[in-house]
């Protein structure tokens, strides 16, 4: 859709690499470079848009007077996984590349997703971090992300398992849908026997109820133990990737990770994702900043 006039910013339709962007650039002069902010949209990589998360976008540009590229990146399932982390990659270490054209200073640029646009962040986070080419990200802002695939019976998806919009149940259907796997396969993931024993173990501190805080775990209660379904885990080794569940990354690689923002909602299943990778960066001595909304929903 093309873009609306806007009285405080300059806005631009690009592509990086055949990736759709948006640019919004603050119409007032600045005396020194601005800082750069790259955003991913949520929706599951398979819905939104550069032009579903406008308003978000001008308000992240007006208020921090900043210039923000949102990434239209090829949405599953015309665009197979992982066509959307890798865009949103692409269009990063493009705008990281190119960002003095535009005004901003490349040492001052964060990545910033909402939901599985948070994912990306992670993601796209996590694969730069050996990358001495191009100027190293300054922040990453994960907005209620989605980060691991292994246990959909922690305590937020225990308390939030029936809220409206995004049910414990939809978030297994949506994933199946996103990596176009038979749906069929719902109740064995959420049941966890998709996860061999081997793996449980191994990313067993890493991914534990036990390391939620005490206050986020009222009413909750261990789920039963589930026999492993050895075909449902072939069919979806892909849960097991980095790119789609940031949270099983080697030490090695988190503790490389820039400053870090995370943003969790009390009413969302997704929750205790962020408040278990904020656990991991701080034991890798990642700066990190964690604001939770109480009465914020998905």
């Amino acid at each position: 859709m093309p873009t609306c006039r806007d009285s405080k910013l300059f806005i631009k339709d690009l592509h990086f690499d055949e990736v759709p962007v948006r640019i919004y650039l603050p119409k007032v002069p600045s005396a020194t470079k601005r800082r750069g902010v790259i955003f991913f949209h949520g929706g599951c990589g398979m819905f939104g848009s550069i032009r579903s998360h406008e308003r978000i976008c001008r308000c992240i540009a007006r208020k921090s007077d900043s210039v923000v590229v949102s990434v239209g990146y090829h949405l599953s399932p015309e665009h197979k996984y992982p066509a959307q982390t890798l865009d949103c990659l692409t269009a990063t270490v493009q705008f990281l590349k190119t960002a003095e054209n535009y005004g901003v200073d490349p040492d001052r640029i964060i990545v910033c997703g909402d939901s599985a646009g948070g994912t990306y962040t992670a993601s796209v986070c996590q694969e730069l971090v050996n990358r001495r080419d191009i100027p190293k990200i300054r922040a990453q802002v994960l907005i209620y992300p989605f980060l691991q695939a292994l246990n959909f019976n922690l305590p937020s998806y225990q308390k939030n398992a029936f809220i409206a919009f995004l049910s414990r149940k939809r978030v297994v259907r949506f994933i199946l849908k996103y990596l176009n796997k038979d749906g069929s396969m719902k109740e064995a993931i959420l049941a966890g026997s998709h996860v061999p024993e081997s793996i449980n173990l191994k990313y067993r501190k890493w991914i534990n109820p036990d390391l939620i805080p005490e206050i986020f775990k009222l009413g909750y209660k261990p789920p039963l133990p589930t026999s492993f379904l050895s075909q449902v885990h072939e069919e979806t080794k892909e849960l097991f990737e980095t790119r789609l569940s940031p949270l099983l990354a080697e030490d090695a690689v988190v503790c490389r990770l820039p400053d870090t923002c995370i943003i969790t909602c009390e009413h969302d299943v997704l929750r205790d994702d962020g408040l278990l990778y904020k656990k991991r960066l701080e034991d890798n001595n990642v700066k990190v900043t964690w604001y939770h909304m109480e009465e914020g929903f998905h």
